[in-house]
């Protein structure tokens, strides 16, 4: 099919299972609010498409020789999609906000290790650390708030969490909560004005309609479950009509334990259970092989990744062992393990809208069942998942997924100072070598020494099976064919989003403004 020239026009419908909770990125952790921001905002620096920093509000940076102060030379001419000039006051903003001890953000982190934040000039913003920080030019590719409409103000608060204002590719246009969130084409952009003039992101909570929509070609694009990409998209109608790509994807999935719970105080239990779960047989029945065994929270093949570290093969009678050492040695009538009077059964909870994870949670309740301990199974809608179950730490034990971060800094999840509500540590994981060597991988600049760091880390994790991390999966992405300009990189399918089109004479859809 011969390339024809790029064109101005049309609109790409994308499904997603879950609603956006928040659109001011530091405020929301959840995947459907950030797919939205990435379009909406920017950082002062990106990752290109090969995962090396580049810059994006900023045009260019100077560090200092002992990697303490970056100095930010920001592009001139930018605009909030207000029309106001963006300018280094809203860089300073963004910083305070985060770490404002009154805001309720997951990301304070970082920013926390800045000792002194400073303009310069409208376009000249400095960062002076008190100690070396490795992640520090990349934690700027945090999105920039504009000043002119938050300073002084209450962010939890304000209008902008359901109606953003940034200076990204895409100016918000509307939310109806539970269906759509609509968003146009800044013609002014810096980078030049991108050529799909609208992004529509319709929330359909149940993948099978999602399918039934794509397949009646409602909608142009997201992401398929191993079967839909084995069996169901192999026919006329699905080759004539779309794209589908797959690549390793930036996530792991795994089961997670409430720590605080007194069956899972034990290491040995949680060994136990990794060793009774079969993951070969969930990659195989679960992905259809589309995927590869997770040993930790690094992907496979990137620098970080430790493939040294304890592996728990399926091995029910090592499963039996530990338990009956951790005095889990008597049988109730049903089978289930007894201790104390209390029979070994514990709620394990997942997010509706996720078939391979539903799938995956029966898999591990019927593996679990061969050694003894009984599971039931609850699905919860997504918002009530995350507010009332997650945050709140009320339950047993969950299947959730995390996206891996293409830098290695774990500290949020795995620190024991982020064990607060509202912070990602949700399972109360306390390891005082863990901590300290995620403090030192943050100061060391040198990759080879934060390697040694992670790879203890690696090996510390997979001893103490805080997780059992299951699997990496596949990403699985499915296109309507009329798009073109879509390139394929280790960094995954977007980057280059805004150069995406659609020829003049197969545009489908006119956005109005």
């Amino acid at each position: 099919m011969e390339d024809r020239p790029p064109a101005y026009g049309d609109i790409i419908i994308r499904g997603d299972i879950g609603d956006a909770s928040n659109l001011i990125p530091i405020l929301a952790s959840d995947s459907p609010s950030h797919n939205i921001s990435r379009l909406v905002y920017n950082g002062l620096v990106k990752y290109d498409k090969d995962m090396n920093v580049v810059g994006d509000l900023a045009e260019s940076w100077d560090i200092s020789e002992d990697g303490l102060v970056i100095t930010f030379h920001l592009r001139r001419g930018v605009k909030w999609h207000d029309g106001r000039p963006f300018t280094a006051r809203d860089v300073l903003y963004t910083y305070q906000v985060t770490v404002d001890p009154e805001t309720p953000t997951a990301y304070a982190g970082d920013f926390l290790k800045v000792k002194k934040a400073q303009v310069l000039d409208t376009h000249t913003f400095r960062v002076i650390y008190g100690a070396p920080f490795a992640p520090a030019l990349i934690s700027w590719s945090s999105a920039i708030l504009p000043s002119h409409l938050l300073a002084g103000t209450d962010i939890t608060r304000s209008k902008l969490s359901r109606h953003p204002i940034g200076t990204g590719p895409y100016i918000f246009k509307e939310w109806v909560p539970g269906q759509k969130i609509v968003l146009v084409s800044n013609p002014d952009y810096f980078e030049g004005r991108p050529y799909i003039d609208g992004y529509i992101t319709r929330i359909i909570p149940d993948n099978a309609t999602m399918f039934l929509e794509l397949r009646a070609r409602n909608i142009d694009m997201m992401g398929l479950t191993p079967l839909q990409y084995t069996r169901q998209t192999q026919n006329n109608l699905f080759r004539k009509n779309f794209n589908k790509y797959r690549q390793l994807a930036f996530a792991y999935t795994y089961l997670g334990y409430n720590l605080k719970h007194p069956f899972f105080a034990d290491k040995r239990v949680r060994q136990a259970i990794s060793y009774a779960i079969n993951k070969e047989e969930i990659i195989s029945g679960v992905l259809l092989g589309l995927g590869k065994p997770a040993t930790g929270p690094y992907k496979p093949g990137t620098w970080a990744y430790n493939e040294d570290v304890k592996k728990y093969p399926y091995d029910p009678e090592k499963a039996r062992e530990l338990l009956r050492a951790a005095g889990w040695t008597k049988t109730n009538k049903d089978g289930i393990l007894e201790k104390d009077g209390r029979p070994f059964s514990f709620e394990l909870i997942t997010n509706q809208g996720n078939e391979t994870r539903q799938k995956c949670a029966e898999i591990i309740q019927r593996q679990l069942k061969e050694v003894g301990i009984g599971v039931k199974i609850r699905i919860l809608e997504w918002a009530a998942f995350i507010n009332d179950f997650i945050n709140k730490r009320r339950f047993d034990a969950i299947i959730l997924g995390w996206t891996i971060p293409l830098d290695p800094d774990a500290y949020d999840v795995w620190h024991s100072s982020k064990t607060a509500a509202q912070e990602l540590n949700f399972i109360s994981y306390k390891n005082r070598e863990v901590d300290a060597l995620l403090e030192k991988a943050r100061s060391a600049f040198d990759e080879r020494k934060r390697k040694k760091y992670y790879d203890r880390f690696q090996e510390i994790l997979a001893e103490d099976q805080p997780y059992t991390f299951l699997y990496v999966p596949d990403e699985l992405t499915i296109i309507n064919r009329r798009f073109r300009g879509i390139e394929p990189a280790p960094i995954g399918l977007g980057h280059n989003f805004i150069k995406w089109y659609v020829p003049q004479d197969e545009q489908k859809y006119t956005m109005t403004r």
